[in-house]
């Protein structure tokens, strides 16, 4: 039975967590474990993808892109766990995870089934993530990564091949999920929400949305009230596109760089912008006008507004094409103490009922074929005029998918947002 959405909670969510895409692209220079390391620095010899900045394709294993799956490779020294094993019971049941991205009472009820004690070791950004998984006798069960790092993580041996066999509700997920570009097959990887990324605004100060959305941040009338992503991949990004620069959200061009970025720069003489990644708070609160934003913040804001406050006041804008879509995976690293009870966690997330009612707590949206825009506005779930920001699968046929680059490329993406924190 679906959870009534009055019942989902009753205050404002902590949604702390909401820089896990501060370093979407990933940091590919750090060292994920002495194999790991020697893979990255042999990225750094990349030539070619456009003005000297190294291509964002070229590396010492192949990466990943929608037009170009990749097969993951399996390894007789890190193989899948055996069929038919019973599940580890007792004692902790170790996840590392950004804080407050799974409902708690999803996570109690999983304990509480297994007789575990359901912990969550929190990390900020990539780097972190990385860090906690490379320490000496780390036993984390389930890891929550990205496809930006996910080819460094398998190369590296941080993470464990599935036994498909104990996953069961893989039928739930769209198509686009069945057998993802970044993991053909769907063996180290399933995923957990995806996410677009756009402009939330409040309804009741901005009197027209110009076609090309993106105008909003460039529109002197907000000044002072406009914010975008403090997040490189995501704000140069929407730079790319509100320019017409180029629709390589993954471009290694140092000339497309450098004018995305010194467009982003005009903002801030000309609106006096500000960095953030609290546009699920900033927006209902009228701290913000405009605020770049994801999909899953925008669903979650209607918890912030203040009391009296409807709903219809926030609105939230994406591109009919061309619009960039993200999303988040789950997967078993290999020092798993649990790796049994580690795949029957993540199918249980994989659960219709499982996985909306842990929507209906954090606002991102599993890729499910049971959620449709429609049921999630019938429900109440979501107010009639946030239905942009609900994913559906056809937007991956008009998407941009910041995918994993070089570190030669990842570089010029950090030395170009650098600029703009410094002011040009």
């Amino acid at each position: 039975m679906t959870m009534h959405p009055k019942a989902r909670r009753t205050s404002p969510l902590s949604m702390s967590p909401l820089d896990r895409r501060t370093f979407l692209r990933g940091s590919l220079a750090v060292s994920a474990g002495a194999a790991g390391a020697s893979l990255l620095a042999a990225c750094g010899s990349d030539s070619g993808g456009g003005g000297g900045g190294g291509s964002a394709t070229e590396g010492p294993y192949p990466l990943a892109r929608p037009d170009s799956p990749v097969t993951l490779p399996l390894s007789d020294d890190n193989p899948a766990i055996d069929d038919n094993l019973p599940p580890e019971k007792g004692g902790i049941f170790k996840i590392l995870n950004y804080a407050d991205y799974m409902a708690p009472g999803v996570m109690k009820d999983f304990g509480a089934k297994y007789d575990v004690e359901v912990e969550v070791t929190p990390y900020n950004n990539y780097d972190e993530m990385l860090a906690k998984l490379r320490q000496p006798n780390a036993t984390f069960d389930v890891v929550f990564p990205g496809p930006t790092v996910l080819s460094k993580m398998v190369y590296a041996k941080l993470i464990q091949p599935f036994n498909q066999t104990y996953l069961t509700n893989v039928g739930n997920l769209w198509d686009e999920y069945q057998s993802p570009w970044y993991d053909v097959g769907g063996q180290y990887t399933m995923p957990y929400t995806v996410y677009t990324t756009g402009v939330a605004y409040r309804r009741d100060r901005v009197d027209t949305v110009p076609d090309n959305g993106y105008d909003l941040f460039w529109d002197p009338q907000y000044d002072g009230k406009t914010y975008i992503l403090d997040d490189r991949g995501e704000a140069i990004t929407m730079s790319l596109l509100r320019n017409d620069i180029t629709t390589d959200v993954n471009t290694g061009n140092p000339e497309f760089i450098n004018a995305a970025t010194d467009s982003l720069i005009e903002l801030i003489d000309l609106v006096s912008v500000k960095t953030g990644i609290q546009d699920y708070v900033y927006i209902p609160d009228g701290t913000a006008t405009v605020h770049q934003g994801w999909s899953g913040d925008m669903i979650a804001a209607q918890y912030y507004l203040p009391k009296g406050v409807s709903t219809d006041v926030l609105g939230y804008w994406v591109p009919d094409t061309n619009r960039v879509i993200g999303n988040d995976v789950m997967a078993v690293p290999t020092g798993a103490e649990k790796p049994v009870l580690a795949h029957m966690f993540i199918d249980n997330i994989l659960d219709n009922e499982v996985s909306l009612r842990n929507f209906g707590w954090n606002g991102y949206q599993p890729p499910l074929t049971a959620i449709t825009a429609q049921s999630l506005i019938d429900d109440g779930y979501i107010p009639p005029n946030l239905e942009s920001a609900v994913v559906l699968p056809q937007d991956f046929d008009k998407g941009l998918i910041q995918a994993e680059v070089s570190p030669a490329v990842d570089a010029l993406w950090q030395n170009a947002w650098a600029r703009f924190k410094a002011g040009g």
